[in-house]
């Protein structure tokens, strides 16, 4: 069932890698408007200093994603890590299913939540003290969205 899961997102990871391959004019942003992510990956960037328009979905995918987080409670449990990353993937999923969102917001979606993929893999990891370190980084990237986008 794991491997079915990473296939899947694999899959989807690539179907918005593709799909953010459209060339198109990028617009200029201020060096002091970059924000960079925690993790390796493009670092985020405002829009003239503004918030992008998310589509509703995207939203929602991201509130029910915290809301997993916030009702996690079983925090010694390395198989409770395991089922929350489940969890976690599968809102993941059903964000890059549900995007209806193009150009530089896109863009800018992707960058925001391309270093979640890390995080995903080290939550579900053998080491109790890797599960809590991910968690407390996603916890936080997750916290981070309302200052990229509306």
């Amino acid at each position: 069932m794991k491997n079915i899961l990473k296939i899947t997102l694999v899959f989807s990871l690539t179907v918005l890698i593709v799909s953010c391959g459209n060339p198109q004019k990028k617009e200029k942003h201020s060096e002091t408007e970059e924000v960079h992510s925690h993790e390796k990956g493009t670092p985020v960037q405002l829009y003239d200093g503004n918030l992008w328009s998310a589509n509703p979905e995207t939203t929602t995918g991201i509130k029910n994603m915290r809301a997993l987080m916030q009702n996690f409670s079983d925090t010694e449990s390395v198989a409770a890590y395991a089922t929350l990353k489940d969890s976690l993937e599968m809102q993941f999923k059903s964000i890059l299913i549900k995007c209806t969102m193009t150009g530089e917001a896109h863009t800018q979606l992707h960058n925001y939540l391309i270093p979640m993929k890390k995080v995903f893999e080290d939550l579900g990891a053998s080491d109790l003290n890797t599960c809590k370190k991910s968690f407390n980084i996603l916890n936080k990237h997750l916290t981070q969205y309302k200052k990229y986008f509306k």
